[in-house]
């Protein structure tokens, strides 16, 4: 079978195993969203029409096919805790931000850590390799929120680079959003800068001591054109899969620094949507998550096919 349509039976049998795990486990979940949303306090008749209103009384797997349904149609339900408004809205006023969020942080990795990871491969043991290695593993060790909170306690409240908690509408105005966006950007980028660092000095590193490379330097090249030319290529071909998993994390994964900055994006919205119980809400969230990851993880089998064809023969 095409290595093309065998990766794409694959990637839609995964999103389906995920939607269906994700649903069901959170049937199982304690607590109630329709006593969430009435309080303790209402009759159990108030609350078997609110579960019948949202369609709780119905059996498990029907809810979930019909849920599925409006996946592909994009009705994915009223939210319980911000009824009258729909997910889709929902998610469609709060992605703005996280995805921002993303494509900022992921700027900052690939324009840092690549140019790094050549120089530190280039001269081992120079001053630029040690300060690397003592900064990855500082920053690696580092939790992000509380990278999220040092960021903001030094260029926030010290250097007054930002005002903390700030948070401008990029529909007002663009360039001051991207100026609140920065510094959280930066706290997601910086412990997967000094992983891709490592990662990108050690294949490079592999690469400089491999046959092709002695018989370009014996035929007269220059180290800057077999760098560039020769070992840049084959170093990036597993360093393309590692960015490609941190891609999928940022974009996935900001939630803390969502919270520590107070920023409305999707993190936020699913913190508080997990304690609402607002399940339509959570669901849809998680969806987004799982098709953001397998869609990057898709994304760079592709790509690596593409670089190195000898894949998967």
């Amino acid at each position: 079978m095409n290595y093309y349509v065998k990766k794409l039976i694959s990637f839609v049998i995964t999103l389906f195993c995920v939607a269906l795990l994700s649903f069901l486990l959170f049937q199982i979940v304690p607590g109630d969203a329709a006593i969430s949303q009435l309080g303790t306090e209402a009759t159990p008749e108030k609350i078997e029409e609110l579960r019948t209103e949202y369609g709780y009384d119905r059996n498990v797997f029907v809810r979930f096919f019909s849920w599925l349904g409006g996946v592909f149609t994009g009705d994915l339900g009223v939210s319980i805790k911000y009824n009258p408004i729909t997910v889709s809205e929902l998610i469609g006023q709060r992605m703005t931000v996280t995805i921002w969020l993303g494509i900022l942080s992921i700027l900052l990795i690939v324009v840092f850590s690549i140019p790094l990871g050549l120089i530190c491969a280039k001269k081992p043991g120079g001053i630029v390799d040690t300060v690397s290695d003592w900064l990855a593993q500082t920053f690696m060790a580092i939790p992000s929120f509380v990278q999220g909170i040092l960021v903001t306690l030094i260029f926030g409240l010290v250097l007054s680079w930002f005002v903390p908690g700030k948070y401008v509408n990029p529909t007002s105005n663009f360039p001051e959003f991207l100026r609140c966006m920065f510094f959280p950007a930066l706290s997601v980028a910086l412990p997967k800068i000094a992983m891709t660092v490592r990662f990108m000095k050690t294949s490079v590193k592999k690469e400089l001591k491999k046959d092709y490379v002695r018989t370009a330097k014996a035929k007269g090249c220059s180290q800057n054109r077999i760098m560039w030319k020769h070992v840049l290529k084959n170093s990036m071909l597993p360093v393309i899969t590692f960015i490609g998993l941190i891609v999928a994390e940022v974009m996935a994964g900001s939630i803390m620094i969502e919270k520590v900055f107070n920023l409305p994006g999707l993190g936020l919205l699913l913190v508080n949507s997990i304690s609402n119980r607002d399940y339509n809400v959570v669901q849809a969230i998680v969806m987004y998550i799982a098709l953001l990851v397998i869609t990057v993880n898709f994304i760079v089998d592709i790509v690596y096919k593409i670089l190195d064809p000898r894949t998967a023969e």
